[in-house]
C-alpha cells in the first residue's frame, strides 16, 4: 500500500492530536538565530554557496519530536535541529537533523506504521510487537536509538543527525554523497528520567533561551563520506564507520529569532530543498517528505 500525505499526516494526528497553528510533528520548539561558516574542505566538495566561506545567516528551530506542542520537555522523545540558510541570491536551502541517530524503516509506509505502532495507550502492548514482526529491520536500530529519547540536559549538548544522503557536486562536475552530522561545541550525558522531572515541563525551552543569552552556541557541521557501493537511497542503511569524515563548517547561534512565524508567517524546514552544488538521492523518504509538510501546513494555517 502507497500511503498518501493526507493519511500520514492523519497518522500524527491521531497519535498527538490536532493542534491548530502548530506542526504535525516537532510542535514545540524554539526559534534562534545566528550564522553559519563553511570550511575549505566543505567548498573542495561542493559548489553550494554557503558552503564557499563567509557568513551565511541562519534561521535554527530546536524542537521535541512529539506532535503536542503541551507535551513535557522530561518525556521520552527524539529531539530535532532545523536550520535553514539564507543564500547571497535569496535563495534558502535546509538541513533537517535529529537526536535519534538510526531511522528505523526503509519507507514512508513503514514510518506510518512504526507512528501509530507507538501510540501511547494499553493498545501499544500488542500493536508494537506486531510492527516488529512486520518490520524486522527495525529491531537493530531499538537499542541504538534507545539512549536518544533520554532526556538531555540542553538542546545545545545533542548530537543531531540528518538521516538522508545528499550528492555534493564539486567545481569539477564530480559527485561524492554524503551524510550531516552536527556536533555540539560541548556534549553532556543525558539526564534520567527523575532528575529531568525535576526541572520542570519546559525545561528545554527555558535552558536555550538563557543559554544563548550569555553567549553564541556552537554547532560542526561534519559530512561521512560515501564510498562505492555504499547504499545512497535507503535512510535506514548506515555506512561503515570508518568512512572518511570531514567538518564542513561552523554553526554560531548567537539570539533568539523573534521575527518568525508571527502574524500568520509560516516556516517550514525542509530536507528536499537543496541548492546547486547539492542533489538529492532518490531515498523515497525523503522524496515523500515536502508533499507531507505541505499537508501539514495547510492543517497548521
Amino acid at each position: 500500500m502507497t500511503v498518501t500525505p493526507e493519511q500520514a499526516t492523519d497518522a500524527a494526528n491521531e497519535v498527538f492530536g490536532r493542534h491548530f497553528g502548530f506542526r504535525a510533528l516537532h510542535a514545540k520548539g524554539t526559534l534562534l538565530k545566528g550564522t553559519f561558516n563553511a570550511t575549505p574542505e566543505a567548498a573542495a566538495l561542493s559548489t553550494a554557496a554557503h558552503l564557499q566561506g563567509g557568513s551565511i545567516p541562519v534561521t535554527v528551530r530546536v524542537s521535541n519530536g512529539a506532535g503536542n506542542p503541551r507535551a513535557a520537555d522530561y518525556a521520552p522523545d527524539v529531539r530535532g535541529l532545523g536550520v535553514k540558510f539564507y543564500l547571497p541570491d535569496e535563495t534558502r536551502t535546509d538541513i533537517v537533523a535529529q537526536t535519534a541517530p538510526w531511522f528505523p524503516v526503509h519507507t514512508p509506509e513503514g514510518f506510518v506504521e512504526l507512528l501509530r505502532a507507538t501510540k501511547a495507550g494499553p493498545a501499544m502492548a500488542w500493536r508494537f510487537p506486531i510492527f516488529l514482526a512486520r518490520h524486522p529491520e527495525a529491531i537493530p536500530s531499538l537499542r541504538v536509538n534507545g539512549p536518544a529519547l533520554l532526556p538531555p540536559r540542553s538542546y545545545a549538548t545533542c548530537r543531531y543527525y540528518a538521516v538522508h544522503a545528499y550528492r555534493f557536486v564539486d567545481a569539477g562536475g564530480d559527485g561524492r554523497y554524503v551524510r550531516y552530522t552536527w556536533l555540539p561545541e560541548n556534549e553532556e550525558p543525558r539526564l534520567n528520567p527523575v532528575q529531568a522531572r525535576r526541572l520542570g515541563r519546559d525545561y528545554l525551552n527555558q535552558e536555550i533561551r538563557a543559554r544563548v543569552a550569555r553567549g553564541p552556541i556552537r554547532f560542526t557541521l561534519q559530512l561521512q563520506l560515501a564510498e562505492a557501493g555504499d547504499p545512497v537511497d535507503d535512510p535506514h542503511a548506515r555506512w561503515p564507520g570508518e568512512r572518511r569524515r570531514v567538518n564542513a563548517g561552523t554553526l554560531e547561534i548567537t539570539a533568539l529569532e523573534t521575527e518568525r512565524e508571527t502574524d500568520g508567517d509560516v516556516l517550514v524546514f525542509d530536507p528536499s530543498r537543496v541548492t546547486r552544488g547539492i542533489e538529492l538521492s532518490d531515498d523515497p523518504v525523503l522524496r515523500f517528505r515536502p508533499s507531507a509538510y505541505s499537508e501539514s501546513v495547510a492543517r497548521r494555517t
